[in-house]
């Protein structure tokens, strides 16, 4: 737990909901400062763009940004041959050999422009769903090229905005104490906007967040999809009124059809899909007629076989991204190690933006208290742990949690505490837990291993 966190955490709640809205008015800044407007009005001119201005839109970024990368990123400068270099410069962007995730893990910073090693950035650690988190580096300008994608491309397809008050579930611990009996959530006043804890989240909690969507007058909702769905679940089981929504996008994790229809049921609105990455290599949104559109001028998307041939139409395979939208540290040929497939159908609603068809395997195991409390996405365990390569949440029963770390030579009795502490922030001083290190942790035949594992039903 940083200074900040403690320092957070014995604030009484009426100066805990001020300092979310500081936090607020700095994020507002941060994100809709500057070119926002730019950014914004981009996007609405390339919307309607044909198939044949895409590809030159696309080549154009692309040239561009292998240039930065072969001169001015210490990694790449390593790594690629001048052959691959001039072969992706003419649109051969397969020459190019594919990133894994553990070199950006390991040096973050391998991957910054040399030529912009001065300018200020912020960094946004991944939740880690296939291990210990990646820094990912930004500009301003750059988060607010992001913010503006959603605005126009995920909000305003739903029909609402983000200048309307919302709410939200992320991995943010904004109620600190594991045993509140409430509220659980903040107000940041500037921007209209409750913040949901996930952590909190059961069936005897669920009229506390239905209060907050009608106290604060909450437009649109957003954030983790297996959150909104436990939410939705617990509403439609206890009978609760949910004042009227203009629209739900959940993130973070694949919506099923089932998910949709109890949100839908619950909520009464809409239920729209965004797919995205923290480093913001691709992006998705829902249209309003149902289907997931890729943004062209976010990234390029390739979706691949094993032996590295695109897939047909239909055909899953694994995704592969060229984030063209940031350039402070590219990220080129990416894998994410999620699997999807193009979709054969054009969509009614005319945009010339690929659609896919199917994402697989963004869900991930949802881990359940001894009083009942349902959450998903563990990652706040093992973010800011410095002395942990990698870590794995397993829960045996509904008393018992069993992590995994792969520690450094610093890792000691305190880091193990920290753990304990967390999980038990989460979940609940009755939780047991133990901590095992271990070599590694164990991986799948595709080479990965789950951050979370349920072994319960």
């Amino acid at each position: 737990m940083t200074k900040f966190d403690q320092l957070y955490s014995a604030l009484p709640l009426p100066l805990q909901n001020q300092v979310v809205s500081l936090y607020g008015l700095y994020w507002h800044w941060l994100r809709f400062g500057g070119n926002f407007a730019e950014h914004d009005r981009g996007y609405r001119e390339r919307e309607r763009f044909d198939a044949d201005q895409w590809a030159a839109y696309q080549q154009k970024q692309l040239r561009e940004l292998i240039t930065i990368a072969a001169e001015q990123v210490p990694y790449y400068q390593r790594i690629w041959t001048e052959d691959q270099i001039s072969a992706a410069k003419c649109g051969e962007l397969t020459a190019l050999p594919l990133l894994e995730k553990d070199p950006i893990r390991r040096n973050p910073k391998d991957f910054v422009r040399r030529d912009m090693s001065r300018e200020r950035y912020w960094t946004n650690l991944t939740s880690g769903s296939t291990g210990t988190p990646i820094a990912s580096m930004w500009t301003a300008e750059e988060t607010r090229d992001s913010l503006a994608v959603r605005e126009v491309r995920s909000a305003n397809w739903a029909g609402v905005s983000f200048k309307q008050p919302r709410a939200t579930f992320s991995g943010r611990m904004v109620e600190p104490n594991p045993d509140s009996k409430g509220p659980f959530y903040r107000f940041n006043s500037v921007e209209k906007q409750v913040y949901f804890s996930p952590f909190h989240l059961r069936p005897d909690t669920a009229h506390f967040y239905v209060e907050a969507l009608k106290r604060h007058k909450i437009r649109w909702m957003t954030g983790y999809a297996v959150s909104y769905y436990l939410l939705a679940k617990f509403i439609i089981d206890a009978g609760l009124d949910v004042p009227p929504l203009t629209a739900v996008i959940t993130t973070s994790e694949k919506l099923t059809p089932e998910m949709r229809s109890v949100m839908e049921q619950a909520y009464h609105c809409r239920i729209y899909e965004e797919y995205s990455t923290v480093e913001n290599a691709l992006f998705a949104s829902e249209c309003e007629h149902g289907h997931l559109h890729v943004s062209p001028d976010v990234g390029i998307v390739e979706i691949l076989r094993p032996d590295g041939s695109a897939c047909e139409l239909g055909e899953i395979g694994e995704v592969v991204t060229t984030c063209l939208m940031r350039s402070f540290q590219p990220m080129i040929r990416f894998r994410l190690g999620d699997l999807a497939a193009w979709d054969s159908e054009s969509c009614p609603c005319g945009r010339s933006m690929p659609v896919i068809k199917e994402v697989v395997g963004r869900i991930e195991d949802v881990v359940v208290g001894p009083d009942g409390r349902q959450m998903v996405r563990f990652h706040g365990i093992f973010v800011n742990q410095p002395h942990i390569i990698e870590g794995q949440i397993i829960q045996e029963s509904v008393d018992q949690i069993h992590v995994k770390v792969v520690p450094t030579h610093e890792f000691s009795d305190i880091d193990i505490q920290d753990i304990i502490h967390r999980v038990q922030q989460r979940l609940g001083k009755a939780i047991h837990v133990t901590v095992e290190k271990v070599d590694m942790i164990p991986r799948t035949s595709a080479g990965k291993f789950k951050a979370v594992i349920s072994n319960i039903q």
